[in-house]
């Protein structure tokens, strides 16, 4: 089963970005956790990551994923802004997770909004780097379940 880990902008910066927001975790931190988690919940998951602050560069890797069986997806802050994503998710049909560290409905009214919820199976928002395993627990369920 192979998964696709798509981070969004500034994501690259975690650890240093506005830890009292997004904790002291790095994303390398978060990404060699959840290939542990991953390794601990089956050994058919093969996870693949790509961090991009560019949103052409996001929508080329989901219309290049043909080969995978789903996505977990943190969007950053295309969530709130990105239609194209969005499409592209639908385009390609994959089954995909949205995951946010941060409680995006507990911050600013316009982070309460997500243009990428309605492509996805399921959103995980606010657990900190616990969202990223919790979204690919339920992906992995959903997956093998259908």
């Amino acid at each position: 089963m192979k998964i696709l880990v798509i981070n969004g902008p500034n994501l690259n910066l975690l650890g240093e970005r506005e830890p009292e927001i997004y904790g002291s975790t790095t994303l390398e931190d978060i990404n060699q956790e959840l290939i542990a988690f991953a390794k601990n919940l089956s050994n058919e998951i093969e996870l693949e990551f790509f961090q991009s602050n560019h949103e052409g560069e996001i929508i080329d890797k989901i219309h290049s994923i043909k080969d995978y069986d789903g996505l977990i997806i943190n969007p950053a802050a295309y969530t709130h802004t990105s239609i194209a994503i969005s499409d592209a998710i639908k385009a390609t049909k994959i089954k995909a997770a949205e995951v946010h560290l941060s409680n995006i409905f507990s911050r600013e009214d316009y982070r309460k909004n997500s243009f990428i919820a309605s492509s996805c199976i399921g959103s995980i928002a606010g657990f900190n780097k616990t969202s990223y395993k919790m979204a690919l627990l339920g992906l992995y369920d959903y997956l093998k379940n259908e």
